[in-house]
């Protein structure tokens, strides 16, 4: 991690990795926890391979889903770390996504206590960092991962 490009997560969820695994790679399971409540998710494309998509929309609550997300999977290595960017749409089309563009991992790694998970997220230079921890990173991606964990929590077998 570089302090001043990356930002960073890390939380242990109480649920096996297999299944904070399917939270992220199964649409109607990631619609369920994506975006912080009260915002609801729809997940328009999800295919995690290398090159796959991952598109997203929201809702405030009302009938009209607009735009979240629109990325690029460049890594999935089951059932251990899953890479994306919205650096490049999911048609493989160069992007100037807002609020910044971004490289998210996450890894999954066994923990005595369910899944220990992590998030890193990189930015190409220290001011796109210093907006996205400004809007709120710890915010967002925090009650997004709390919402994971408490899903997860409540599917695991």
């Amino acid at each position: 991690m570089n302090p001043d490009l990356d930002l960073s997560l890390e939380r242990i969820i109480r649920a096996p990795r297999a299944t904070v695994w399917s939270a992220w790679t199964d649409p109607s399971r990631l619609e369920q926890w994506w975006i912080p409540a009260p915002f609801r998710c729809r997940v328009d494309r999800l295919d995690p391979r290398p090159g796959g998509a991952f598109v997203t929309r929201m809702s405030d609550g009302g009938p009209e889903f607009a735009p979240h997300l629109d990325a690029c999977f460049l890594a999935v290595d089951e059932p251990e770390r899953i890479v994306f960017t919205n650096a490049v749409t999911s048609t493989w089309r160069p992007a100037d996504p807002a609020p910044v563009a971004m490289t998210a991992t996450i890894t999954l790694n066994d923990h005595p206590d369910g899944t220990d998970y992590r998030i890193l997220v990189r930015h190409g230079d220290p001011e796109s960092r210093a907006r996205h921890e400004k809007l709120g990173f710890a915010d967002g991606w925090g009650s997004v991962t709390r919402q994971l964990a408490a899903f997860a929590e409540s599917t695991a077998p």
